[in-house]
């Protein structure tokens, strides 16, 4: 029969709350007549009480009982008591000991057989039952129990864990096949609050004379500083790959904090001072501005005055960060004493250990930090300022209170190396936001310098600023692709000369984009705009900056689609375009007026032209025609004109003017940009007295065959043939390897259209320069992407769409309803 330990277990009372086989074999008595009684009937005489453990001590007690067998008889048994705490939070005591643990005749011969074939450190010889018999000193000081006190225990007993389970299975592993083993754990010796490494070797102990299996030994080394510096090194390389990944601040300090828990800390705050954002960083969109260059340390207080940091990142083991006092973003003053506040008056790393039942002064002041640290049980802190460049950005703050093991000095070189990491990357993107921000400045105060590349179109254009005298005005132009492989054309004129006129171009310019990018009908955006110009018109006036006069704009706003090959338009008190035909007519396209912007009320209305491939649009700001720049030299004659419209002013001189730049456009160009050259040349002298833009764009139509269109039934049996439809047409295409992401594109919108919209739905692709999918029905209920909870059926369909996407949106129909349309990025 296989030797046994005695197990008993004893709830707080002393009552016995568990009996195993072993316990009878030992005390006779069997688990009905004993369990529910107290203990103290199995004692032969009561211990002293010094040798009883305390209950408020050690996890662990052993010593010798004098107990009393069922039979009368007393005999002495060796106890290992430990003192446990379930996950419930209860209590209760486990007491092993050895049925069979007197020493054996063979013990001596198995012990000098064991430690001849240890390779080195603690060696433990076992039977083969897996019981101690002989431990080195090396051993015994790593268990924290003697030689007697082992003999006849197993590993679970000493150290009840399920590293010591996992040990056992390869100890009888190697018992029973002869092969070595090897194990890696990390355990924790009695009275010791830091986990150590060993590297275990399990092998088979045998009688050399006639093979005789002996027993298993194991042989531990303590390899604890080499793990830690393997965990060190491989933390380093995680944050050269991590951490600044993107110029953005607040993304690198959670990028610090994701690296650090749970290997370092297991809870992280990367907090930054706020006197940096007085010196011109913006928090938020781009990162947390922190810019105070030279702030050294203790830079944003006075000697001892609290200090302001903003928390910009944390991390903890626990979901959530439950231990967080401050949301990201919140501001907090830490008082003088603390270890932020040390940390960054020194310019150096600290760490501190925390006794609940001693709080420094910094603590014990603040309730909601006394409550969160003995809620969590924090024990030890460290704190590391973010430097770079001499300039002092803010703190990290590592805690721990899951791991038992203080900081110590390793942790914080390896804390000092990673902060040192993020910091340089905190200041490279802090140092990036500055420098887009006035890029950004300047940009917009300017007209584009390159316009974007799209298939719609051929375009070029020209901008001559006014005279000295006139100062710099407010005309402008933009080429804004669109979605469908549509583009919009702008070009605009702002009343006035100056850095207000300037200004208000740019406020204009970037209104048209946004506007532009949620695919308003160019009616509908001109009316918006108007709405705004009477804003910043009423604004001027309530600043007493200028009257409500003084603010006023003209703008015409054209949308080409190469596919339907149709252009729509709108003005608003502008001049109208000008179009050269293929065959080289010229005329002026017959667009209702509509006021200029800023008067409100009054409607605007929009005109569709069908433009056939390499027609030229002129579109221009009156600049081009005022009488007073106009050269005096005749047309050439080879120009034709066929239509002249309504001029700018509506008079001879207006009417001259358009003659002439009908004239002009008419002559053969080599290019666009020769174009642009030759009406400039022809119409203007050197220094205008009216700012000039002028923007020329030649139309291109995309071939039917890369356009495909189907009607799908509103059935959403229907998807499947609409996926297989999709699949052929890509293979013709040659984008096989667009299809998946196509497929799954194609089945979110026409299942949505289908379940939400109205009929009827049409899908078209489109292969342009991005592969483009529409969806169209006759709803005109827009929709919107939000994230759906854990256990929503749906929700998570425009989130796909937006993950597979370059970019998605909708827009209305041409016939009322609207159109969900999606690009990828597969070239040409």
């Amino acid at each position: 029969m296989e030797a046994l330990s005695a197990r008993v277990t004893l709830d707080e009372l002393g009552t016995v709350t568990g009996w195993n086989d072993g316990a009878e074999r030992l005390l006779g008595y069997p688990a009905e007549e004993i369990v529910g009684r107290p203990a103290v009937l199995l004692l032969a005489e009561r211990p002293v009480p010094q040798e009883l453990p305390p209950s408020a001590g050690p996890p662990r007690w052993h010593g010798t009982l004098t107990l009393l067998h069922r039979s009368g008889r007393r005999l002495v048994a060796r106890v290992l008591a430990h003192h446990r705490t379930a996950e419930d939070g209860s209590r209760d005591w486990l007491l092993v000991s050895a049925v069979a643990g007197t020493p054996r005749p063979e013990d001596d011969a198995l012990m000098r057989r064991g430690l001849m074939q240890s390779p080195s450190c603690a060696t433990s010889v076992y039977d083969t039952d897996l019981r101690y018999r002989r431990s080195s000193r090396a051993a015994q000081h790593a268990l924290g129990l003697g030689e007697e006190e082992l003999r006849g225990l197993r590993t679970t007993d000493v150290i009840p864990t399920p590293v010591s389970e996992a040990v056992e299975r390869r100890m009888r592993l190697a018992l029973e096949t002869g092969e070595p083993q090897y194990v890696e754990n990390h355990a924790r010796a009695p009275g010791e609050d830091r986990e150590h490494a060993w590297s275990v070797q399990l092998y088979r102990v045998e009688d050399p004379d006639d093979g005789r299996v002996l027993g298993v030994a194991a042989t531990g080394h303590d390899v604890t500083e080499q793990y830690w510096a393997r965990k060190r090194l491989q933390l380093i390389a995680a944050a050269s790959s991590r951490i600044g990944s993107t110029l953005d601040v607040t993304r690198t300090a959670q990028e610090l904090a994701d690296v650090a828990v749970p290997d370092l800390a297991d809870f992280l705050t990367v907090d930054l001072l706020t006197s940096f954002e007085e010196g011109g960083g913006a928090w938020g969109a781009g990162g947390a501005g922190v810019g105070t260059e030279g702030g050294g340390a203790g830079a944003g207080a006075a000697a001892g005055a609290p200090l302001a940091l903003r928390r910009v990142a944390h991390q903890s083991v626990l979901p959530g960060v439950p231990e967080a006092v401050l949301a990201l973003g919140d501001v907090d003053a830490y008082p003088e004493g603390s270890p932020p506040v040390e940390s960054l008056r020194s310019g150096r790393g600290l760490y501190r250990r925390v006794f609940p039942a001693a709080l420094p002064p910094w603590v014990a002041d603040d309730p909601q930090r006394t409550a969160r640290i003995r809620d969590f049980g924090f024990h030890s802190v460290m704190a590391v300022p973010l430097s770079a460049r001499g300039t002092t950005l803010g703190v990290v703050v590592l805690a721990r209170h899951r791991r038992p093991d203080p900081f110590e000095d390793d942790d914080l070189v390896l804390a000092e190396e990673l902060a040192a990491r993020a910091a340089v990357c905190i200041d490279n993107a802090r140092r990036y936001t500055r420098a887009r921000g006035t890029a950004v400045t300047l940009q917009r105060s300017l007209l584009p310098q390159r316009l974007p590349e799209q298939s719609a179109v051929e375009v070029a254009s020209r901008y001559l600023p006014a005279g000295a005298r006139a100062g710099v005005g407010g005309d402008w132009f933009d080429v804004i692709p669109l979605s469908g492989a549509r583009v919009a054309l702008v070009v605009g004129d702002v009343v006035g000369h100056g850095i207000h006129a300037s200004a208000t171009m740019g406020r204009l310019r970037t209104a048209v984009r946004t506007l532009a990018d949620i695919d308003l009908p160019p009616d509908e955006l001109l009316t918006h705009l108007d709405d705004l110009v009477a804003r910043l018109a009423t604004e001027a006036e309530a600043a007493e900056n200028e009257t409500a006069g003084d603010v006023g704009a003209t703008c015409l706003y054209a949308v080409y689609d190469p596919v339907s090959r149709r252009c729509a338009l709108a003005r608003a008190g502008h001049p109208p375009p000008a179009l050269v035909s293929p065959d080289g007519r010229v005329e002026l396209l017959d667009l209702p007026a509509g006021p200029p912007l800023g008067l409100g009320g009054l409607p605007f209305e929009s005109v569709e032209f069908d433009l056939p491939e390499g027609s030229v649009l002129a579109l221009y700001t009156d600049g081009l025609l005022d009488s007073r720049t106009r050269r005096t030299d005749p047309p050439g004659e080879d120009g034709t004109v066929t239509g002249t419209g309504a001029g700018a002013g509506g008079d001879d001189d207006g009417d001259d003017g358009v003659s002439l730049l009908c004239s002009s456009l008419a002559r053969p160009a080599a290019s666009l940009d020769d174009l642009c050259d030759t009406v400039l040349g022809g119409m203007l002298p050197q220094r205008p007295a009216d700012d000039v833009a002028l923007l020329v764009a030649r139309t291109r139509g995309l071939d039917a065959s890369r356009v495909a269109i189907w009607d799908v039934q509103p059935d959403p049996a229907a998807v499947a043939e609409t996926r297989k439809n999709v699949i052929a047409c890509l293979e013709a295409w040659g984008l096989t390897d667009a299809a998946f992401v196509t497929e799954l594109i194609v089945s979110e919108l026409v299942t949505n259209a289908i379940r939400h919209a109205e009929p009827p739905v049409q899908l078209r692709l489109i292969h342009d320069r991005a592969l483009i999918c529409e969806v169209s029905d006759a709803s005109g209920t827009a929709p919107h992407m939000r994230r759906a909870r854990t256990y929503d059926e749906g929700g998570r369909g425009l989130l796909l769409v937006a993950q597979l996407t370059e970019r998605w949106g909708t827009r209305p129909g041409t016939r009322g309803g609207k159109t969900i349309w999606a690009e990828q990025n597969v070239g040409k």
